[in-house]
């Protein structure tokens, strides 16, 4: 997916290539470190980059997801899926009542599919976890999963296969 996603954007700055990456859902910092160490792009130029991508559109999900999902259950067709990703959003965020910020950390911190910012925002806004809070333990938990994507894009493949 990445790697269709750098063709797409193919003579557009690197830099601007990874910030968009690391913006999209599902993608997120984890796409965006995987197309920098493709595109040789230095590890630490890279990791600022991705997270600040990452990061960008956090604050307005935190601010405004409730009353974009209330908007969107009106129109005909969407109000399933909306339904659906406050479903998720529940789910996930009942398993993480007992220890709410640890969890939400954990969520964005491991680099999984389903896991990340957006859905950490997601899970934070069905929580009710306050703003200025789930703000900060979401940038810890994408600072986390950043180190972990840089060992794992730019560090291992390196000891194996001199990149």
């Amino acid at each position: 997916m990445v790697e269709s996603f750098i063709e797409m954007m193919k003579g557009l700055p690197e830099e601007l290539i990874i910030f968009v990456v690391s913006m999209l859902p599902v993608i997120e910092l984890r796409g965006g470190l995987v197309a920098a160490a493709m595109l040789g792009v230095p590890w630490l130029k890279a990791f600022v980059i991705c997270v600040l991508g990452n990061m960008l559109p956090i604050p307005l999900i935190l601010l405004f997801l409730k009353q974009i999902f209330a908007l969107l259950k009106k129109v005909p067709g969407i109000r399933r899926i909306v339904i659906w990703l406050e479903k998720r959003g529940d789910e996930k965020g009942s398993k993480l009542n007992k220890s709410r910020n640890w969890g939400l950390f954990a969520l964005v911190a491991i680099p999984l599919p389903g896991t990340g910012g957006w859905t950490g925002a997601l899970v934070a806004t069905m929580l009710d976890i306050r703003m200025k809070r789930s703000f900060w333990i979401i940038f810890a938990g994408v600072i986390a999963a950043g180190v972990i994507m840089s060992v794992l894009s730019y560090f291992i493949p390196g000891l194996f296969f001199n990149i």
